[in-house]
């Protein structure tokens, strides 16, 4: 069976039954995603690697053990994993921060397009992103973490609520107070984030 055209559930029940090659399709179909998440946390390439590594071999760990109910969310429960092994490294390190729970779609990130771009474009492009990604750690960490779910994780509000322990309004608003702080930075700081 081809692995590449199967859902995450299909995915999931093959490497139960023994197929490594799910695991490395459900590897590949997330790893970018996730290590984004992991990075932007941490700020830190290799301990962005060590806990993205320890996050898969949590989640296969968990799938062998049966810890991981299908509820059509995969992407949502690495996260979780993710993100708690995140908050693990930083309370062993005792600089654990609590992120706030209070305030807080889009032109700034639409406005990359997934079309075959000549060189210099590819440039202009990871120069607009990243501007953003200076300017997403301008935002209070609520906003931040809303952002990243949304626009680099690619999570719905609905998963993001869960994953924040907070009402989807909530996470909306937070997203909305981003959207405005970003515009204001890119104009106090006079960023253009188009390619003309």
């Amino acid at each position: 069976m081809q692995t590449r055209n199967c859902s995450d559930n299909e995915l999931v029940k093959q490497f139960i039954l023994g197929d490594q090659k799910s695991i490395e399709q459900l590897i590949n179909r997330y790893k970018d995603r996730i290590y984004t998440y992991i990075y932007f946390n941490v700020k830190n390439q290799h301990l962005a690697e060590d806990i993205f590594q320890d996050t898969f071999i949590k989640v296969i760990q968990s799938l062998k053990a049966g810890k991981y109910k299908d509820e059509g969310r995969l992407a949502s429960w690495i996260t979780r994993i993710a993100h708690n092994l995140i908050i693990d490294h930083y309370r062993k390190e005792k600089n654990f921060q609590t992120l706030s729970n209070d305030e807080g779609e889009m032109e700034i990130f639409n406005s990359r397009k997934l079309a075959d771009e000549s060189f210099e474009e590819d440039i202009v492009m990871d120069q607009i992103t990243q501007d953003v990604r200076k300017l997403i750690d301008y935002l209070p960490d609520d906003q931040k973490e809303v952002v990243v779910l949304r626009h680099f994780v690619g999570l719905s509000f609905k998963e993001i609520a869960e994953q924040t322990n907070v009402s989807i309004n909530t996470a909306l608003g937070r997203m909305r107070y981003a959207l405005i702080n970003l515009r204001r930075l890119i104009e106090e700081k006079n960023i253009c984030l188009t390619k003309n």
